[in-house]
Formats: C-alpha cells, sequence, structure tokens
C-alpha cells in the first residue's frame, strides 16, 4: 500500500509492519528486562554483585536474558529497515549507518552476556570462599572486567556512529518526520560525545540507554503509523 506524496511514496505493508514491530519488541524486551531485573551490575564486576544476584538468581537470570534478547531483536529490526531501503541513492548512508548501529548493538549484547554468564556462575563459585579467597577470586576477573568495560564503551561510540549516518540518511530524504530524523542524529552525537569526552562513569550514560528505548519505540511506532517515505521508482 502506498499514500502519495509529491514525487515520493509512503511505503506501508506487511514489510514496513514486521520492521515497526521488530522495533518495538526491541524496545520493550531492552526496558523490562532491565528495569525488572532485581539488581544492576555497573561498568564492572564487583564482589557485592554476587551476594545480591545470589537473593533472586533464577529471575535475575530470565531478565538478563530477555534484556539480552532486546539487543538481538534491534539487530532483526535494523537489518528489517536496510532490506526496506538498500536501493540507491539511500544505501550509500542507510547500509553503513544501520550496519554501524549493528555492531555497536551487538557488541554491547556480549557484554551483556558477559556480566550475565559471570553473574550467576560467580553466586556458586564465592558461596564457600574465604575473604582471601574472595580477593584472589576477583583479582583472576580484573582483566576480563577490562575487556568487557572496552566493548561497552566501543559499542556505545559504533552505535552513536551509526545513528549519526542513519540520521543523516533519514533528514537527506525525510523518510520519517523531521523530528525523529533529526533526534536521531541527535542520539547518536550524544551518545558519542559522553563516552569521548566524560571519563568512565556508568551512571553519566545510563540515561541514553532509556532514550535509545524511546527511539526503538518511536521508529516503530512511526513505521506503524506512516510507513517510510521512498521513491515510488525505487520501491
Amino acid at each position: 500500500m502506498f499514500k502519495e506524496t509529491n514525487n515520493y511514496m509512503y511505503k506501508k505493508d506487511f514489510e514496513t509492519k514486521f520492521t515497526a514491530w521488530a522495533f518495538i519488541a526491541a524496545s520493550i524486551l531492552l526496558l523490562f528486562g532491565w528495569i525488572l531485573s532485581p539488581h544492576h551490575i555497573g561498568e564492572y564486576i564487583v564482589f557485592e554483585d554476587f551476594a545480591a544476584v545470589g537473593e533472586n538468581v533464577w529471575f535475575w537470570i530470565w531478565m538478563y536474558r530477555i534484556h539480552i534478547f532486546g539487543w538481538v531483536t534491534m539487530g532483526i529490526a535494523l537489518f528489517a529497515l536496510v532490506s526496506i531501503t538498500s536501493k540507491k541513492p539511500y544505501r550509500v548512508l542507510m547500509l553503513p549507518g544501520a550496519g554501524m548501529l549493528v555492531v555497536g548493538t551487538f557488541t554491547l549484547a556480549i557484554a551483556a552476556a558477559y556480566y550475565y554468564n559471570h553473574g550467576a556462575w560467580g553466586v556458586g563459585q564465592t558461596a564457600e570462599m574465604s575473604s582471601t579467597e574472595i580477593n584472589e577470586f576477583m583479582q583472576k576477573l580484573l582483566f576480563t572486567n577490562q575487556y568487557v568495560t572496552c566493548f561497552n564503551r566501543f559499542g556505545r561510540i559504533f552505535s552513536g556512529v551509526g545513528l549519526i549516518i542513519l540520521g543523516v540518511g533519514f533528514a537527506k530524504w525525510k523518510m520519517f518526520g523531521q523530528a525523529l530524523n533529526w533526534f536521531t542524529i541527535l542520539l547518536g552525537l550524544v551518545a558519542m560525545c559522553i563516552i569521548l569526552f566524560i571519563p568512565d562513569n556508568f551512571e553519566v550514560y545510563k540515561p541514553v540507554f532509556y532514550v535509545k528505548v524511546a527511539w526503538l519505540l518511536a521508529m516503530g511506532a512511526t513505521l506503524l503509523k506512516k510507513g517510510v517515505l521512498l521513491d515510488e521508482s525505487l520501491v
């Protein structure tokens, strides 16, 4: 189904509906997996995390699984969006933009999977340890903690770059409403600047996660209601 607007058409069909619901599902999984979790691990795993996770370990595991599948579903939504908008001339911005965002998304998913696995595993490992053994155990995790912190930082930067490129494509070809087009660029810039110019501080970045969830929901709602504006001869 196409709704005519000047020389362009709003593409609104099964493809856009599937993409829309993928964006909406990603936002729901990411948000509820996070806010319903009984304990949040920070930038690093610390000993206190194991005790907190152990209070309700199975519920914590399932919430983390839901959260991780949110990142996976976001990747699916982006691949679906690219499948709709990958014709000339859109592909010069849509492919690299979505590609960078997908790389960032799955880098963040890998980091989350580490916290999920080590958080649950550490509960059993530290249960009967003395304070000396716990200290040695945490020292062994130090290097891995550092690697995963890099995954988080680079995942956020890659995502920011991808959002900027996507947003430029949205704005150039007016694919969505102007507010959403420019908001996509702004979100990418903020995500990048926080990582580049502010020292490691997980609390400062937390609001960006919620804004990204809102962006996913806005993308889904817009695609569901209006579709995406494309040149009729290319679709």
